[in-house]
């Protein structure tokens, strides 16, 4: 079988990197352009009155309803993988997600009311979960066993999706305050059109494994399939208009869907025949730093929930007699990421095999996310209106720091660990522990008050650095059970 590797190894170079890498990360860019973009403005839509153009929800809710939405995103991804493992390929799975996205944005900017957020946030999660699945394992193709441009290029790679995530809070941001929420989600839809197009256009240049279906289902076991989602979406809809599945308790049954999920996954993976002694002890190695990521991912996701209530609520956004969008916090992050992706790439490239090993990095990341934390308490008790933005800004650098040691670290790491049957399937663990994370991000928000700030930002980040001391313990351990990979 001819990887892409194969297919672009005597081709010119993208920063160093396979030429093709150019084109993933361009449709990752327009796809995080739409869904940042529209998360940017989703929360403050669904507890903005309706005189203010929202829907007037309460917060407590508002915040599930993000939790869980992120949540879902995440978890969607197991299905894209099985997908692209089992029926349709990576590069196909991602080609028709893309589709499912633009579809899930429009129904946000046309249909009214929570109408439009039902219809609209399913299709960008389910959508948005293929294409997070398989452009990452795509990327993983690129690079040979042990190529040591791996952790370089996946850098990269964040980079380049880092430059949608900053451009679309602040253009929807901008079309939100100036002509309304729907006119926000319609950019985003808009944007995602564009990434499709651009990735219909250089599709083609993904060749060998992209568009191999490396474990086939069956034809006989495709009705079972069929059956068993269709008796999924009934029974979904039993619960919701049974009034057991609310809005409220969203956050919380997609970290139970998650936790479950997770177990099934691990316990599918390593029981299963098709996989060698070495890629089982891999496979546990891969357990505690999917604990630690999913832990990481409950402070850093709440950059959309308790982070958008501060920054709407508590934070002088007022620069010059001009106040600033809400979305606009949003695009701190990437803007950081942007200055500072290149810089972690060229580190890890210069250091080679001198750099620190995968769980070291996962370690750093989880404890540097809990001093971030940390860095709230300075600011606590602060006046609605009065905490600084220059503040905020030196706190969302550190998320910043913790999240390049972490998630393109993890992102590679899980392509390395793979076993060869679960390739795409791997990634679409650590996206798990995203899931996992995410929506607890909205389980904790809720326990978010400006008059208990500093209790919720110290304990959170406590936990944080304690963790990140237990990884960091194990480590030996870890990269003993690992069998070479760094």
């Amino acid at each position: 079988m001819t990887d892409v590797a194969d297919a672009t190894r005597d081709e010119k170079t993208f920063f160093g990197q396979p030429r093709v890498l150019a084109n993933l990360f361009g449709v990752e860019m327009w796809e995080r352009f739409s869904f940042y973009g529209m998360q940017g403005i989703l929360l403050i839509y669904l507890y903005y009155s309706t005189a203010e153009g929202g829907l007037g929800i309460s917060q407590t809710t508002a915040t599930s309803i993000v939790g869980a939405y992120g949540g879902l995103v995440y978890l969607s991804t197991i299905l894209g993988a099985w997908l692209a493992d089992r029926v349709l390929s990576a590069e196909r799975t991602l080609f028709y997600s893309a589709i499912v996205v633009m579809a899930g944005h429009i129904a946000l900017a046309l249909l009214p009311g929570l109408l439009g957020v039902g219809v609209g946030l399913v299709l960008v999660a389910v959508g948005s979960g293929g294409v997070k699945a398989t452009a990452t394992s795509l990327v993983g193709t690129l690079y040979a066993p042990g190529d040591p441009r791996r952790d370089a290029g996946f850098s990269l790679y964040y980079l380049g999706i880092n430059l949608g995530a900053l451009v679309g809070p602040i253009l929807t941001g901008l079309l939100q305050t100036s002509l309304g929420f729907h006119w926000g989600f319609g950019l985003a839809a808009v944007g995602m059109g564009i990434g499709l197009i651009q990735y219909t256009i250089g599709r083609k240049r993904l060749v060998g494994a992209a568009r191999i279906v490396p474990n086939p289902l069956p034809p006989s076991r495709r009705p079972l399939m069929v059956a068993v989602a269709v008796a999924g979406v009934i029974v979904i809809a039993v619960l919701a208009f049974g009034g057991v599945l609310t809005a409220d308790r969203l956050a919380n049954v997609v970290v139970a869907l998650s936790a479950v999920a997770t177990v099934v996954y691990f316990v599918v993976i390593l029981r299963s025949s098709r996989i060698t002694g070495v890629e089982r002890r891999r496979v546990l190695a891969f357990i505690p730093m999917f604990i630690a990521s999913a832990a990481f991912w409950s402070l850093y996701q709440q950059q959309f929930t308790v982070v958008t209530i501060y920054s709407d609520q508590q934070l002088n956004r007022n620069i010059f007699g001009w106040e600033m969008p809400v979305s606009f916090v949003q695009s701190i992050n990437p803007i950081f990421i942007i200055l500072l992706s290149g810089t972690f790439a060229a580190l890890w490239t210069k250091l080679g095999t001198r750099q620190p090993s995968s769980p070291i990095k996962f370690a750093l990341g989880t404890a540097i996310m809990g001093v971030a934390f940390l860095l709230f308490l300075p600011m606590a008790g602060d006046a609605p209106g009065t905490a600084p933005l220059l503040g905020l800004i030196g706190i969302l650098f550190v998320f910043t720091i913790a999240e390049l040691l972490l998630s393109p670290v993890g992102l590679s790491l899980s392509t390395k660990l793979a076993p060869a049957a679960f390739r795409t399937q791997m990634v679409a663990l650590f996206f798990l522990s995203i899931a996992l994370g995410t929506a607890m991000s909205g389980v904790l928000a809720e326990f978010y008050s400006p008059t208990h700030e500093a209790v919720y930002f110290g304990v959170l980040g406590i936990i944080g650095i304690a963790l990140g001391a237990v990884l960091a313990a194990i480590s030996p351990f870890l990269r003993r059970l690992m069998g070479g990979v760094t």
